[in-house]
């Protein structure tokens, strides 16, 4: 005969239920980029820079530990770098090969970008750790993403900025016509889910109740801010069905111009396109075929294959763009962060602890 279950046994077991059920929504947390660990020497830690750090900057730096002091030196040119580098352990900024050549101490680089694909052979091959500034810019970006997909929506750009440099105010459209969109209960879809594409996804997700899907080259688990991840090769499953397509992946030989003529006439013809990360990831020319032609509504893009693209070009005659001038990562708290980041490195590299935003130099990011 079964027992019966008393009311505290019910509440007891529905608050145990409820507990699980809320630690398998509790998203994965994940080191974003591998961690190296390197030791400093014991000596004074000599950096070396041609970045003009401020003297607040150089203050934190150097406090960044007590373990050892630390030594910068900015540079005034690069005849100067190079003298400087014989004595180097650290570089801050970008270098090159030929620079490696009088660095015989260097063990890591602090990139001065998020993006490597500057970087030559001769770094990737040297043993040096090279660490950037991925996430940091993507508080920012993540903003202006937000800012230049309204200004389409919402006909900011298209119907409205324009009739007030006119010093007109006439309404477009009706209120039931599509000249206006929502983007409550739209997908958007997001290729790249590193600082950027994590942060435009929590933006969209929880700021406008978008449903977001995209796609990562590596395997992270899927936060809970993203209905769907999968790897590239979703990428042409992914692409008509999204109602906002972003461009948020690293430049690599694998990604360069993969947003191409297929895939503009691939989207829906009420999509909008977004480039936030590289230029040379989209076929400007194709995709100025696909705003003239509708085959897309529009797009917003802070980065362009030429910065600054010529005045000649045909990108200045589709209505339906959008454009900032690779500004979106820029603001005061970006350089707080900046900063920040590197003082932490520092420690860490006094410390031999894991430096943060370690570059894989042969996957490119």
């Amino acid at each position: 005969m079964p027992q019966h279950l008393s009311r505290r046994t019910l509440i007891a077991a529905a608050s145990a239920l409820q507990a699980t059920s809320a630690q398998e929504r509790k998203p994965v947390v994940q080191e974003p980029y591998p961690s190296t660990s390197i030791q400093a020497q014991g000596n004074p830690i000599r950096i070396v820079t041609m970045y003009k750090f401020d003297p607040a900057e150089v203050e934190k730096i150097k406090k960044a530990t007590s373990a050892v002091n630390v030594d910068l030196v900015i540079a005034p040119n690069r005849e100067e770098f190079r003298k400087q580098l014989r004595d180097a352990e650290v570089v801050y900024g970008n270098v090159n090969g030929t620079d490696l050549d009088y660095a015989p101490k260097l063990k890591w680089i602090q990139w001065g970008s998020a993006g490597v694909e500057g970087m030559d052979d001769a770094v990737k091959a040297h043993p040096a750790v090279v660490t950037n500034y991925a996430r940091i810019f993507a508080h920012g970006i993540s903003e202006t993403a937000i800012g230049l997909l309204l200004s389409l929506t919402r006909g900011l750009a298209t119907y409205y900025i324009p009739q007030f440099a006119k010093r007109t105010m006439v309404p477009v459209g009706t209120a039931k016509s599509p000249n206006h969109v929502e983007l409550v209960g739209l997908t958007m879809g997001i290729v790249g889910m590193g600082g950027i594409g994590s942060m435009i996804a929590r933006r969209a997700k929880y700021g406008f109740d978008m449903r977001i899907v995209a796609t990562d080259a590596k395997p992270i688990p899927k936060p809970e801010y993203v209905d769907e991840l999968h790897d590239p090769s979703w990428f042409e499953t992914m692409v008509p069905m999204v109602d906002v397509l972003v461009c948020a992946a690293p430049s690599t030989p694998k990604t360069r111009r993969m947003f191409n003529e297929k895939v503009f006439r691939s989207m829906k013809k009420t999509a909008y396109f977004l480039a936030m990360s590289r230029g040379d990831l989209f076929d400007d020319m194709a995709l100025v075929k696909a705003l003239k032609e509708g085959w897309i509504a529009g797009a917003g893009l802070d980065v362009f294959p030429q910065e600054p693209p010529p005045s000649t070009h045909p990108i200045f005659d589709c209505p339906n763009v959008v454009m900032s001038a690779h500004t979106s990562g820029w603001s005061t708290n970006r350089q707080v962060r900046l900063i920040d980041l590197f003082a932490d490195n520092v420690r860490r590299y006094a410390a031999g602890m894991p430096l943060v935003n370690v570059v894989d130099k042969q996957a490119g990011y």
